[in-house]
């Protein structure tokens, strides 16, 4: 994205041991003295990468990077069958952003993410209103059950074939009654002894994830299946995990209790040819949060565009004048 700032390297990195085993990777860049802002990544398992350090003001923000439970450089990694995910809930996530705050001595801090991320910057919001500064997503998701069932299977009417593929990947007698039961079995035969079966799951799971976002303008073709292959197999595995329980959330009562958020200045912005996660999620919750503000950017879709990129930018750098 041409407007971000340029490369910066962490100043300061670490695990932080946050229970259940887990320790999470943390890394800060930028100005020590300046505001705080933390990146919430998406996925959920997607983990951070060196280019969020760049959405800010290097001179004006305190950045704060980290990977949650089970993914990217926390420790330990999903992509080890073995590991238990039973311990990587919302509520743990919650949990370890408050352990982070305090780790650091921060005060309040600006959040910063989306897709997943805006779920998880929500519901910590509302558990911990008094610690946020502002809110910045692109791509908003709020948790919701029907939202799970669209993205895995009601946008399956745009295609067809490639979501027959995906409901296929799973031997019929381990489907189950919906599409929840689906999601749980991939996140069986995500974590199976079988490397061949893991992969064969891995690899069904991302090509259903690329076909949602394949006809969107602007957008990263294939943007799932070309992450770091280390990363692959724990992103499926965490998906599944959440995504099967509706993501540990109850979300229509975050949607409904955003009304208490007014105090909080927060922009959103979403990409009108989102196909996973439909406009309507973004409105319903900038209607719900008193004093947000939407912006509908006309060329992107979920995984975004350069003019989406330069909303959320203007967002982040008008509130480190705050």
């Amino acid at each position: 994205m041409p407007d971000r700032f340029p490369p910066i390297e962490p100043y300061n990195t670490g695990l932080l041991e946050v229970g259940d085993g887990n320790r999470v990777y943390f890394e800060e860049c930028g100005n020590p003295e300046g505001k705080p802002a933390l990146v919430v990544h998406g996925g959920p398992g997607s983990g951070c990468r060196p280019g969020h350090r760049r959405v800010f003001d290097p001179e004006k923000y305190r950045i704060v990077l980290f990977d949650q439970r089970n993914c990217g450089r926390s420790l330990p990694h999903a992509s080890d069958p073995a590991v238990d995910l039973a311990a990587n809930t919302t509520d743990h996530l919650i949990a370890d952003m408050e352990l982070l705050r305090e780790h650091l001595g921060i005060g309040q801090w600006l959040l910063y993410g989306g897709s997943w991320g805006s779920t998880l910057i929500l519901a910590y919001t509302l558990r911990h209103p008094e610690r946020v500064s502002e809110v910045v997503i692109s791509a908003v998701t709020i948790g919701r059950a029907a939202e799970i069932e669209w993205l895995y299977q009601g946008v399956g009417r745009y295609f067809p074939e490639q979501w027959e593929r995906f409901r296929d990947a799973v031997p019929e007698a381990e489907r189950g009654k919906d599409v929840f039961d689906l999601l749980a079995a991939y996140g069986r035969l995500a974590r199976d002894p079988d490397p061949l079966m893991r992969e064969h799951a891995t690899r069904e799971w991302l090509a259903w994830e690329d076909a949602v976002i394949s006809v969107e303008p602007n957008g990263t073709p294939n943007a799932y299946s070309t992450r770091p292959a280390f990363n692959l197999n724990a992103f499926v595995r965490i998906c599944a995990h959440y995504f099967s329980q509706d993501c540990f959330v109850d979300g229509d009562a975050l949607l409904r209790d955003a009304g208490r958020l007014g105090h909080i200045p927060a922009v959103f912005a979403h990409g009108r040819f989102d196909l996973g996660g439909p406009l309507i999620y973004a409105w319903e919750l900038a209607h719900a949060w008193p004093g947000s503000r939407l912006e509908i950017v006309e060329d992107a879709g979920h995984t975004g565009s350069d003019a989406m990129g330069a909303v959320t930018r203007a967002a982040i750098d008008g509130f480190a004048r705050r």
